[in-house]
């Protein structure tokens, strides 16, 4: 039995190719079923305007036809992207002549079949490739809807967001009312770490559909992205404190930089002790690399999950503590990689929490890894 109205997967086309009518009629009368489209052509070329027009599963094609026999066929079909993939079985009513088989596998055959044709050996190996284009359709249906859910992501949650913060903004500069300070102020942080949760989300759903995180390097100061993500993460500016070394210039992608400086400095502001310092180091002494460490003082990471920390959502728990999703060490860890660097951690009592990265002078034009 098969499941019907399965959402995104249709019926499986099967193309039979004969010129003898009588064939393409038993052969179709074998094979009818509710889940199976069954499509004939009685020549090569009536074949070929089917597989251009239609999504086929399987062609079974007889070898012996005029004008074009089935293994011509087979040949322009695998010279055409769109029916290069096409599973082909052949039958033929020839003799059992073993080069004729190993041309037909040459020529792209899955299978040679000689007549007459038993039924139920046909119906097996048709319901091997209608399976295969079944899952094919689950997994495009699926690719689809990891699609609409980046779209909903970028537009219908990001937008919104926008729209709550510039009004809060507004209304905070204007108002004389001291008592909606803190209210506005409040609505525009919980609003900025949602717009961080959506962007983090996009950066997963991208990262695990395979398409990785696209990279855009230009000539960048660090010294200048950490001073920008130090003033946003330390308002007061009373606990972050920047120690530089060396030339801060590279080549790098600067809006995913200070993403990661901002999940590391973030991180080390939320979860070190209250009042204790947050020591920014920068060295650019070496001439093809810098070298930048984050530091705190306060509670070690624990260690079950010290292993899975840079996984995402598997360290979530330490990342909760500042109602987090658990995926910013991992996308941290993705950009550092995707810059050809590495990023490495210490935690311990009572020294506190270093987190270290090492990145090329250079960064490649590449994307973040899986």
């Amino acid at each position: 039995m098969h499941s019907r109205g399965e959402l995104g997967v249709g019926r499986s086309t099967v193309l039979i190719v004969d010129d003898v009518e009588g064939n393409l009629i038993a052969l179709e009368a074998i094979l009818r079923r509710d889940d199976l489209d069954i499509v004939t052509a009685s020549s090569g070329a009536a074949a070929l305007e089917v597989l251009l027009e239609r999504e086929v599963a399987l062609a079974i094609i007889d070898v012996q036809m005029p004008d074009m026999d089935g293994f011509a066929l087979a040949e322009l079909m695998r010279g055409v992207e769109k029916t290069r993939y096409v599973p082909i079985i052949f039958v033929t009513a020839g003799a059992r002549d073993q080069s004729r088989v190993f041309r037909g596998y040459d020529a792209g055959a899955v299978d040679f079949l000689f007549k007459p044709v038993e039924p139920h050996v046909l119906r097996s190996k048709v319901e091997v490739f209608a399976t295969l284009d079944r899952q094919r359709q689950r997994l495009r249906e699926q690719d689809r809807m990891r699609e609409m859910f980046v779209g909903i992501l970028g537009h219908d949650l990001r937008n919104p967001l926008s729209g709550v913060m510039m009004c809060a903004q507004l209304v905070l500069a204007r108002t004389q009312d001291a008592s909606l300070v803190e209210p506005l102020t409040r609505v525009l942080a919980n609003s900025h770490r949602m717009a961080r949760m959506v962007e983090q989300m996009l950066d997963l759903t991208r990262l695990r559909l395979g398409d990785g995180i696209a990279l855009t390097p230009r000539p960048s100061d660090l010294r200048r992205l950490i001073d920008d993500v130090v003033a946003e993460n330390d308002e007061h500016k009373s606990r972050c404190r920047l120690e530089a070394a060396g030339d801060a210039a590279g080549t790098w992608d600067p809006d995913r930089i200070q993403q990661v400086l901002s999940n590391l400095v973030g991180n080390a502001v939320r979860h070190g002790s209250d009042g204790s310092p947050v020591t920014v180091k920068l060295d650019g002494t070496v001439s093809d690399r810098v070298l930048l460490t984050v530091h705190n003082l306060g509670p070690p990471i624990p260690e079950e999950l010290r292993p899975v920390l840079f996984d995402a959502f598997r360290g979530a728990d330490h990342s909760r503590r500042g109602g987090g999703l658990g995926l910013g060490l991992y996308i941290t860890e993705q950009l550092v990689r995707a810059h050809g660097g590495t990023i490495s951690f210490e935690s311990s009592e009572p020294a506190g929490t270093r987190f270290e990265v090492t990145l090329p002078r250079h960064a490649p034009g590449a994307r973040a890894m899986r």
